[in-house]
C-alpha cells in the first residue's frame, strides 16, 4: 500500500510548528530544527542527484549577500581536509571571502546574492547551480579539481573572476603542483596503456577519465555517463580539446545514458584492463573474469585536489594489483 503524503506542506507546518517554539521560548533560546522535503532516492538518474536535490532545498534558506559585496562560493560536498587545502590555497591567491555550501554547520549557511560567483567541486549540481542563478550568482565555467590540470584549471577559472594575473597564479599553485607531479609518478607506470572503461553510473566518469588518460597515460575505451550538461560540463569540454602527447586531440567517447545490455555486451568484447561501474554490476563481471572498479568508491572517497590526485590514481592500481596477484 502506498500511502500518500505532501511532505512539502508537512515540511512547511513543521518549520512553523518549530519557529512558534522558539518565539514562545524566547528566553532559553536553542538551535530550531531545520525541516527539508527533497528526492533524495536518486531513482530519476543517478544517486549523486540526492546531493543536488538537497542542496536546492537549502538555497531558500541561504542568507542575502549586502549589496555591492562579493564573495566565492565553492558548490558541493568536500572532504574537511580538501575543504582546509583549498581555502589555505584561496588565501595565497588573495581570494575571497571564500564559502563552501554546504557548509561544515548547518547553522552556518553562506550569504549568496548578485555579488557571488559559484565554483562547482562537483559536476552532478544542475538544479542547485540554477537555484543559486536565480538568487543573482554567476556560474564561473571551470573543469572539475580532479587531478592536477583539473585542479589548476579550476583555481584558475576563481583567479580569472578576480582579475588575478597568471604568473601570481602559476607562482602559488607550482609547489603544490610538483609535489603532487612527485606523488602521481609512483602510479603511472602501472596505469600506462591500461584498457578503461566506464559504465554510467555517478556523473564523475567524464573528469575522472579525463584525469585518467592526459595523467596516467590509460587508454580509455568510453567514459558512460548518465546524462550530459553540456553547460556544466563547458570547462571539461574545453581541457579535453588540447592536444596530448600520443592522442592529437586528447579526446575519448562520452556517452549519455544507453542500454545497459548493449554496454556489457561491448565490455564483454572489448575486455578492458578495468571496467568502472556500479555494484550491481561489479560482481557479475568478476565472474566472467573482467577486473573491477565500484564507482560508488569515488563518491565518497576524497579524490578532489593536487595532494589528492596520487591517492585517486591508487584507486585504480588497487584492483589492477589485485588481479595481477590472484592470477595463477
Amino acid at each position: 500500500e502506498v500511502i500518500k503524503l505532501d511532505l512539502h506542506k508537512a515540511a512547511e507546518r513543521l518549520n512553523q510548528a518549530f519557529q512558534n517554539q522558539e518565539l514562545a521560548a524566547a528566553e532559553r533560546p536553542a538551535p530550531r530544527p531545520r525541516v527539508l522535503a527533497y528526492s533524495g532516492s536518486g531513482l530519476e538518474t543517478t544517486f549523486t542527484q540526492g546531493e543536488d536535490t538537497c542542496l536546492e532545498a537549502l538555497v531558500p534558506d541561504l542568507p542575502t549577500l549586502p549589496a555591492g559585496e562579493a564573495s566565492l562560493l565553492v558548490v558541493g560536498t568536500l572532504a574537511d581536509v580538501v575543504e582546509d587545502q583549498f581555502s589555505r590555497l584561496f588565501v595565497e591567491l588573495g581570494i575571497g571571502p571564500v564559502h563552501f555550501f554546504p557548509p561544515r554547520s548547518a547553522r552556518a549557511l553562506p550569504p549568496v546574492g548578485p555579488g557571488t560567483r559559484l565554483l562547482l567541486a562537483q559536476p552532478f549540481l544542475g538544479r542547485a547551480a540554477r537555484a543559486l542563478e536565480a538568487r543573482g550568482a554567476q556560474l564561473l565555467t571551470s573543469p572539475y579539481p580532479i587531478g592536477i590540470e583539473g585542479t589548476r584549471g579550476w583555481f584558475a577559472a576563481a583567479a580569472l573572476a578576480w582579475g588575478l594575473a597568471e604568473e601570481r597564479v602559476g607562482a602559488v599553485l607550482a609547489k603544490p603542483m610538483e609535489r603532487a607531479r612527485g606523488a602521481l609518478a609512483r602510479y603511472q607506470e602501472q596505469l600506462r596503456g591500461k584498457r578503461v572503461a566506464f559504465l554510467p553510473d555517478s556523473q564523475l566518469e567524464a573528469p575522472i577519465a579525463r584525469f585518467l588518460q592526459q595523467e596516467c597515460g590509460m587508454e580509455i575505451l568510453v567514459a558512460g555517463v548518465p546524462y550530459f550538461d553540456r553547460r556544466l560540463m563547458a570547462g571539461e569540454i574545453d581541457l579535453l580539446s588540447r592536444p596530448q602527447a600520443g592522442n592529437a586531440d586528447g579526446s575519448f567517447a562520452v556517452v549519455e545514458g544507453g542500454d545497459v545490455d548493449r554496454q556489457l555486451d561491448a565490455v564483454r568484447t572489448a575486455r578492458p584492463d578495468l571496467t568502472v561501474c556500479g555494484l550491481g554490476l561489479a560482481n557479475p563481471l568478476e565472474a566472467e573474469g573482467l577486473t573491477t572498479k565500484w564507482s560508488i568508491e569515488l563518491v565518497f572517497s576524497p579524490i578532489q585536489g593536487f595532494e589528492q590526485a596520487a591517492d585517486l590514481a591508487e584507486l585504480f592500481a588497487r584492483p589492477l594489483t589485485r588481479r595481477a596477484r590472484l592470477r595463477f
